[in-house]
């Protein structure tokens, strides 16, 4: 007893503080850190957390998590609400007067979370998904259009659920939504940069319905970056943005979540991002011409840390998925996280991804980061 007290009197006390963002760098406890990962979008599309869910996908989440860590895997990206399916809950009229119905959503979430802390992986969580055509398109389609019941929700669900996790070591970060130009209206055409969607036609978006300009999407984004910012002044947030098209001033693009755009549409100055998120996927055995597969991160000129998002060597140029893991640490960015877990028919198997990710999990140049890291 005498040995072990003074034991912790002699030796240092090693501290994990959270996540940051220094210049075009994640920073982790004094070191430049590498996100290195995957998305786990979900057990039950939609329908893992709040009412009563989670308890009967616990046990997978816990496998992913384990084989993740196996693989040397830091961080993890997961879908939340995708567009209001079964969290948050929402009134007849369309207004959030919940997190979910049954009262689970916060434990459940801590129940995630503690996950992370016990095998080392940061855990990014993903809100909202504007990739496919709506289910129950009053919920998230009202939060976009009005702002009476977008504030319904930061007060009733999202404040509430920052307020919960803030202090816990295993968050890394916040996604507010996963691909947004899948539902942008490319006919709007503006003056403004920021607004004009025309430029995104040519490459597809608007593929899930073009029903909403960039100033609805936008003030939509800002006001939940701010809601969870003013809430806790250290969170990390961004967007996953499909293409680099959307996310750069470069080759003829406009970056539409810059600074400026964001809190232009929303008004609220602590509503923009700390770091970029880009997703890249191959068509007819080819990247586009942006793919962050065919570009250095400095190319994009963004002032910011980037993530390559989603990716798979399914859908990848003729890359293996280990050579897609490596690339991404190579050239700038400043993690990968492949797509996904549970969905092998756009993604790669489970056993490719883990693959990938334990091809750089003894990375540590100076310049980029290391793929280590303690939660």
């Amino acid at each position: 007893m005498v040995l072990a007290l003074l034991l912790l009197l002699i030796l240092p006390v090693v501290e994990c503080g959270r996540l940051q963002v220094s210049g075009d760098y994640f920073v982790k406890d004094g070191s430049r850190v590498f996100l290195s990962g995957v998305n786990l979008g979900w057990i039950k599309l939609a329908y893992d957390f709040g009412n009563n869910q989670f308890a009967a996908r616990k046990s997978s989440y816990e496998r992913f998590f384990k084989d993740l860590h196996d693989s040397g895997g830091n961080s993890i990206r997961i879908w939340v609400h995708m567009q209001g399916d079964s969290s948050p809950e929402f009134d007849k009229n369309g207004y959030v007067i919940g997190t979910d119905s049954s009262g689970t959503f916060l434990s459940d979430i801590k129940e995630v979370l503690d996950m992370g802390q016990k095998y080392n992986i940061l855990v990014f969580f993903c809100l909202w998904n504007a990739a496919v055509k709506f289910k129950f398109e009053y919920r998230m389609d009202g939060l976009i259009r009005d702002t009476g019941k977008l504030t319904s929700y930061l007060e009733h669900a999202l404040i509430p659920w920052v307020k919960s996790v803030k202090d816990h070591p295993a968050i890394g970060g916040w996604d507010i939504m996963n691909e947004p130009e899948g539902l942008i209206n490319t006919q709007r055409s503006s003056s403004n940069p920021c607004l004009n969607a025309t430029h995104l036609i040519p490459d597809g978006a608007g593929w899930s319905g073009k029903l909403y300009n960039y100033e609805d999407v936008l003030r939509f984004i800002n006001w939940q970056v701010d809601a969870i910012r003013q809430t806790d002044p250290g969170a990390l947030v961004t967007v996953g943005s499909w293409k680099p098209q959307a996310n750069t001033d470069e080759y003829g693009s406009h970056n539409h979540y810059s600074d400026h755009c964001l809190t232009q549409s929303g008004g609220k100055p602590q509503g923009v991002l700390q770091f970029y998120e880009m997703h890249s996927y191959s068509s007819h055995g080819q990247f586009d011409y942006l793919s962050p597969f065919k570009h250095e991160k400095s190319d994009y000129k963004l002032n910011k840390p980037v993530i390559v998002g989603e990716f798979a060597a399914r859908s990848g140029g003729g890359m293996a998925i280990e050579a897609l893991f490596q690339y991404a640490y190579d050239h700038g960015y400043r993690g990968a996280w492949s797509w996904s877990a549970t969905d092998s028919y756009y993604g790669d198997l489970w056993e490719t991804q883990r693959k990938g990710v334990a091809s750089i999990r003894y990375s540590n140049d100076t310049s980029t980061g290391t793929v280590q890291l303690t939660v």
